[in-house]
Formats: C-alpha cells, sequence, structure tokens
C-alpha cells in the first residue's frame, strides 16, 4: 500500500467513527430532549397541584373567617359588654371630675 492509500484508509476510518459517534451523540440529544420534555410536564403538573392546594387554603381560611360558632358569639357578647362597662365607667370619672 502507498503511503497515500494509506493516508485514505485512515482518513476514511476516522471519518466513519466520527459519524458513529455523531449517530450516537444525536440520539442521547433525543434521549435527553424527551427526558427534558417528560421533567416540564411533571413541573407543569405540581405547579397546577401547588396552586390548587393554596387556592383550597386560601377558601379554607376564609370560610374559618367567616364560621361564627355560638360559643365564639358568646364569647364575642361578653367581651363587648364588658368594653362598654369600662367606657361606662371612664364617662362616669371624667364627669365627676369636670364637675
Amino acid at each position: 500500500m502507498s503511503p497515500n492509500e494509506q493516508t485514505l484508509v485512515t482518513f476514511e476510518t476516522r471519518v466513519r467513527q466520527m459519524i458513529l459517534r455523531f449517530q450516537e451523540l444525536k440520539k442521547e440529544n433525543n434521549d435527553l430532549r424527551a427526558s427534558i420534555a417528560k421533567n416540564e410536564e411533571a413541573i407543569k403538573q405540581l405547579k397546577d397541584q401547588v396552586a390548587q392546594a393554596d387556592q383550597n387554603y386560601n377558601a379554607l381560611k376564609m370560610a374559618r373567617m367567616i364560621e361564627v360558632s355560638d360559643g365564639d358569639l358568646e364569647k364575642a357578647k361578653q367581651r363587648l359588654s364588658k368594653l362598654i362597662r369600662d367606657v361606662d365607667k371612664c364617662i362616669g370619672i371624667m364627669s365627676g371630675e369636670e364637675q
């Protein structure tokens, strides 16, 4: 084999190796893209779940704020009555001081 033929054979071998490596990298790239797409879909679903949970939490919190049980209503009445008595005492003291 002449040196030119040997160089040509070596070149051909390297080109074939490069083509095989390119095909391997192309397959790996496609696999990675599929994996990314799958992960992005999972992230989207998880974000939707978080948003739904947050919405449910806010609705529950609002319902809890609106809910007034009999015990809470009675406690509120007692506090209001105490505040009224305190205000009446203050008015009485202030009226007594002015005279």
